[in-house]
């Protein structure tokens, strides 16, 4: 596959100061203050003396932070974060130099220009975990075949908006020539199009590594054919009109500049006016549009605004077809995070047309 798409990757680092060393013999006391001024913790030995490190950061910060609400419980992953992303493994010839360590093909798809560097242990983790579910791929319930994600890229861990959006995609009757997806991530919203006979599918994503991953997915098949792909925010290069524009957009407010796989869980200001703007020049007299949302944001009080409510409100460009709504499926009791959330959820599917 020829692309010139530059993938994001962990950035390599080439540690220049000597570092704090970590292994089962160290002084927790000793290496949490090391982590809580700043200073890097290189692991040694083992593998798992890592992963014990990142149990016990836990146990630290749960001492010393409130971890109730949703505000809260973001402020808690944000220390973990930062606090984690100081413990370091050293990889050696594309290998972790630690003892009985996973073995992970990223390390030398995505670093072919160098083999020794370093990278904290929770991306590390990250790229363990993606890269099995690249090879062995994921099933997606409303999906014929697997998908296998590209490292980097956002895919759905829960269904039920994909569940709606193929009964939608069952009950529709209109023309199927062509179609938008928004924000394409894995593509599973243009494979579901495919599936149900749309000839052209514009997929776009800000995110170089679903474009990228979604070209290697799809090599030259057919499905190479009838989806095409452009590396951009919102619409890019695509101006074709289109029966049928869908859009499974971030459904939580940003409080702070978002980039990578945010980008897929937080939006700005400007992305719902941009979107309306852009799809209002492209969607045809009687298409449809198609958001897939949710209510997260208004039950944990992130914020009473709904954009897709304010877009109709506000402006005269759409009307509403119709919602749908559908409850989502209960929290499992093993969850660490409040799982009453969970229980007024609903995913929502919204269509709209011109006015």
């Amino acid at each position: 596959m020829s692309t010139d798409i530059k993938v994001n990757r962990p950035t390599p680092i080439d540690l220049t100061d000597r570092p704090a060393f970590y292994d089962a013999d160290s002084n927790l006391v000793t290496t949490m203050n090391n982590l809580e001024e700043g200073k890097v913790v290189l692991v040694r030995s083992f593998y798992s003396n890592g992963l014990n490190l990142l149990k016990e950061l836990h146990v630290h910060l749960k001492k010393k932070l409130p971890n109730k609400t949703y505000q809260e419980q973001q402020i808690y992953r944000d220390t973990y974060r930062k606090l984690s992303h100081l413990i370091l493994l050293e990889i050696v010839q594309h290998q972790l130099e630690v003892k009985k360590a996973p073995s992970i093909g990223w390390l030398e798809k995505l670093y072919p220009d160098t083999s020794e560097f370093h990278l904290p242990i929770p991306q590390v983790q990250g790229l363990n975990s993606s890269w099995q579910w690249y090879k062995k791929g994921i099933s997606i319930p409303v999906l014929r075949n697997k998908i296998h994600p590209y490292y980097g890229t956002y895919f759905p861990t829960r269904f039920d908006h994909l569940e709606v959006f193929d009964n939608y995609l069952e009950r529709y009757e209109g023309p199927k020539k062509a179609a938008y997806d928004i924000g394409t991530g894995s593509g599973v919203l243009a494979l579901q199009m495919t599936k149900y006979g749309f000839q052209k599918v514009s997929g776009t994503d800000v995110n170089p590594n679903a474009i990228f991953g979604l070209k290697e997915f799809m090599g030259e098949t057919k499905l190479s054919r009838k989806i095409e792909l452009d590396h951009a925010p919102l619409f890019g290069k695509f101006d074709t009109p289109a029966e049928l524009i869908v859009f499974n957009p971030p459904w939580l407010p940003a409080s702070q500049e978002v980039d990578g796989l945010d980008e897929a869980i937080y939006y700005t200001a400007d992305l719902f006016p941009a979107f309306f703007e852009g799809a209002k020049e492209r969607l045809l007299p009687d298409g449809k549009i198609v958001l897939l949302f949710s209510n997260i944001a208004q039950i944990t009080e992130v914020t009473k605004d709904h954009p897709i409510e304010k877009e109709l409100v506000e402006n005269d460009r759409f009307k509403l077809e119709r919602c749908f709504k559908k409850r989502v499926n209960s929290a499992s009791e093993k969850t660490k995070r409040d799982p009453h959330w969970r229980d007024k959820e609903e995913v929502e599917l919204w269509e709209l047309s011109h006015k």
